[in-house]
């Protein structure tokens, strides 16, 4: 944001200036304005031009409801009795133009039956968008509007506007945004570490449990089975001494049998010499029963039974069979959960650990904001000053004489209330009359009193984008003569910067405008319709003028009224050339 401050003298920078932040920087402004239905309006459709817009008219003519329709339009709220009496609906529609040529176009719809319905580029948005996206187009100041100024939160964006601090209130807003992000992340580093510490005991406690025990994946089938073989020692011994016995040592054993059985068939070969050998046939069973007879003797000969082996095997698998249950339902599940506490408690530790790097970056990050912003502290409580006596000039030629304005700049003891802005809290102090007690300026200020106030701001310095549009609705209300002649002056600069759209019922403030508009209400069948003129000649507008100033439009009046139009002409042609 960046914010300018001209003094008097520097008229042609400020013009030169004011042409570079337009072009390069200037947000939106209003360019067509179309109402239907709404109160007393039919329907009228308003194109609005750059510089300083002004809308006449008599007392009830519209003017405020075309103000009120531009409220509606940044977010305003929206009752169903807004609607023209007989219609179902009212219907307002704006379209915004950056100087690159870009617009956006919002359209509010408000129901009869109490319904409203919102489109910011034929699409569907809710009010608060609307509020959000209205901040950046229109900025309404008017005496019955609930203004900025009323919100203490905004003044010391004034402030640093009118003081130039947009350096110095980057720094600080950046090194805040660091302080609390460090400030989160070191906050969210401590829940983590203190809820996972309450955890820790329970996980070194499962930890302990699972190394205890140590298992392998692979372990638990060949227990099972050396547990099937414990179990069954006897029987499993008695059948291997019994099958060794039937195969060599009985009487009747298999290989007694055998040798028989080879006798008779090598009788068989004598006699019939066409009888199939089986010699290799022979040599192969005669070694498979000489290794199966080896088999069971050696395992018969070790086979012994073991209770104590026995008893380990089935505690080793209870063990391994209560961590299953408890901890996934494998062994392979078991080891997996094991590794995860092992890194649950390492990152622990290891945070632990690293807690005091990040209090020092926190320490440290915190130190220079808290630098920055004493230095924006300082400038302020200068700009404070300045200001004070710059405000109470410029306000003066508004017809506010003799006011006592301060602007108390606090530093905020508790870093809880500091912000992006630093550490100050800023607010301004008013006293419209000589005697009164000063007090806070939204509980002091009457509407015509703050409208004039915040033109006093806008013209000293300004926190908005250039191009955007400032509305002020009777600012000149209660005041005449020259003084209603300077409030004229101040919205034709903002004019420069600006899009100003002012209504007014004083014809030195008309005067000032660069286009003008006549707001006006008749009768037609029955029904009262308002209308809006552009009064885009010297004529028109003379006429318009002679009617501000005595009411009437008499040939004397439009004389004057031209006259008028003419020097002032000649002063702007004056102003321009220097």
């Amino acid at each position: 944001m960046i914010a300018l401050n001209f003094p008097r003298r520097q008229i042609k920078q400020k013009r030169l200036l004011a042409w570079w932040w337009r072009r390069h920087l200037a947000g939106p402004m209003i360019r067509f304005l179309s109402i239907r239905d709404l109160a007393v309006v039919d329907r009228i459709e308003v194109e609005f031009s750059d510089g300083f817009n002004v809308l006449t008219g008599e007392t009830g003519a519209g003017k405020s409801i075309i103000v009120g329709a531009l409220g509606l339009l940044v977010g305003g709220r929206a009752t169903n009795d807004l609607v023209r009496t007989g219609c179902e609906k009212a219907v307002i529609e704006g379209t915004f133009e950056n100087l690159s040529g870009d617009e956006c176009i919002v359209r509010r719809e408000i129901s009869v039956h109490g319904r409203s319905r919102i489109f910011i580029d034929d699409a569907l948005a809710t009010v608060g968008k609307l509020r959000e996206l209205g901040r950046s187009l229109v900025d309404i100041h008017g005496q019955h509007e609930h203004q900025e100024l009323l919100d203490p939160k905004n003044h010391v964006r004034f402030l640093d506007a009118y003081g130039g601090h947009g350096d110095l209130v980057s720094k600080v807003s950046s090194s805040y945004r660091e302080w609390r992000k460090l400030q989160t992340e070191f906050r969210t580093l401590l829940e983590t570490i203190g809820s996972r510490t309450e955890n820790l005991e329970l996980l070194k406690f499962q930890l302990d449990e699972i190394d205890s025990v140590g298992p392998r994946e692979e372990e638990e089938a060949i227990l099972l089975v050396e547990r099937s073989r414990l179990a069954n020692a006897e029987r499993l011994g008695l059948l291997a001494a019994q099958t060794y016995e039937d195969l060599y040592e009985s009487d009747s054993s298999v290989v007694s049998l055998l040798g028989k059985i080879w006798r008779n068939l090598d009788e068989l070969e004598l006699i019939d010499k066409s009888f199939p050998g089986s010699s290799e046939d022979r040599e192969t069973v005669s070694a498979s029963l000489a290794d199966i007879s080896e088999v069971l003797r050696s395992y018969s000969a070790e086979m012994e039974t073991s209770p104590e082996r026995l008893e380990f095997v089935e505690e080793r698998l209870a063990s391994l069979e209560r961590l299953k249950r408890k901890y996934g339902g494998s062994l392979k599940a078991v080891i997996k959960e094991r590794d995860d506490v092992d890194r649950q408690i390492t990152e622990i530790e290891n945070a632990e650990q690293a807690t005091g790097d990040n209090e020092e970056r926190l320490r440290h990050a915190r130190e220079v904001f808290v630098s920055h912003s004493n230095q924006l502290s300082q400038r302020r409580a200068d700009s404070a000053r300045r200001l004070k006596h710059d405000f109470e000039v410029e306000v003066g030629e508004l017809a506010i004489e003799n006011c006592v304005f301060e602007v108390r700049v606090d530093t905020e003891s508790s870093d809880d209330r500091w912000s992006e802005l630093g550490v100050d809290r800023v607010e301004f102090f008013f006293s419209a009359n000589p005697g009164e007690e000063i007090k806070a300026l939204a509980r002091t200020a009457s509407g015509g009193e703050l409208s004039r106030v915040m033109l006093a701001l806008k013209t000293l310095g300004t926190t908005d984008l250039a191009g955007k549009t400032l509305v002020f609705d009777e600012v000149d209300a209660g005041v005449g003569g020259e003084a209603a002649d300077r409030i004229g002056q101040r919205l034709g600069r903002l004019g420069e910067d600006f899009q100003v759209l002012s209504v007014t019922h004083a014809p030195q403030v008309a005067i000032h405008g660069t286009t003008h508009f006549s707001v006006k209400k008749s009768v037609q069948a029955n029904r009262t319709i308002t209308s809006v003129q552009n009064l885009g000649s010297d004529e028109d507008r003379a006429v318009e003028l002679s009617r501000l100033m005595t009411g009437g439009s008499d040939s004397i009046g439009v004389d004057t009224a031209m006259a008028l139009l003419e020097v002032k002409r000649k002063a702007k042609a004056k102003g321009e050339s220097r």
